[in-house]
């Protein structure tokens, strides 16, 4: 299979998917705040939360990118003008900051994640297609691969269609926490944690798959790094909170 385009073309592609994306999560978000009966995007406190979580996650959608491509950063503060790319799991956590943030500010208590989780699993399902089609003119693109799946982006090498990857992933795990939604229910915000432990591990683990522009110590990726990190502080909070779902046993 071969999947080649332009780089105009290749970027008109991904532009729309991305787009798409996030229309369709805007969408889903919208209904998934009627459905809990706190009204649109733009009533009361939610306003707050959104703002947020536009702010957060376009600070941290580049800083992240520059983690992972230092060589970017040292070109910026050279003088020369490039533009910096993005990257998914920096939008996911800065985007967390941000709402942490505004609802400290605004003095809000009650957890807004969950109603998020769908909206996120199907934007950036959309947006990796436009990733994938645009090949090897964005960064997503896999290491060469034997596998009968392999993909030649143009260049000849057949590679690991990581993109795809990423869709069936998260098509797994939003219907997986859809379905137990219910069981969830119980402990606001929990659903929303599930999400982002397990999207940071897959990021952990499959870009593995990807090559690495620019290396860091035991040969992992800027991202990668994140991911770790990341885990390492917000694992316990998941814990912590799934730990509220166990029934308590009452001495007889």
């Amino acid at each position: 299979m071969i999947v080649a385009f332009d780089a105009a073309t290749a970027a008109a592609l991904h532009g729309v998917f991305e787009y798409g994306g996030i229309a369709l999560g805007v969408w889903l978000y919208r209904r998934a705040l009627r459905g809990q009966g706190r009204g649109g995007p733009l009533h009361s406190g939610n306003f707050a939360v959104v703002v947020g979580l536009l702010l957060g996650a376009a600070i941290g959608n580049k800083a992240v990118f520059l983690i992972e491509r230092p060589d970017v950063w040292q070109r910026l503060l050279s003088g020369e003008w490039v533009m910096p790319g993005q990257s998914v799991v920096g939008g996911l956590l800065g985007g967390l900051i941000g709402v942490e943030l505004s609802k400290w500010i605004t003095g809000q208590t009650r957890s807004t994640g969950d109603a998020l989780v769908l909206p996120l699993v199907a934007g950036i399902a959309i947006g990796r297609i436009g990733c994938f089609l645009a090949g090897l003119h964005d960064d997503t693109y896999g290491l060469a691969t034997t596998l009968p799946w392999g993909v030649d982006l143009g260049d000849g090498v057949a590679r690991h269609p990581s993109p795809l990857y990423e869709i069936v992933f998260l098509l797994g795990l939003g219907g997986l926490l859809w379905r137990s939604r219910e069981v969830l229910a119980p402990v606001a915000g929990l659903q929303f944690k599930l999400f982002l432990a397990a999207y940071l591990a897959w990021r952990l683990l499959v870009d593995t798959l990807k090559p690495v522009r620019v290396p860091y110590p035991f040969g992992l990726s800027g991202i990668q790094w994140v991911c770790f990190v990341a885990l390492a502080v917000y694992l316990p909070l998941v814990w912590r909170a799934s730990r509220r779902l166990t029934p308590r046993i009452q001495p007889a």
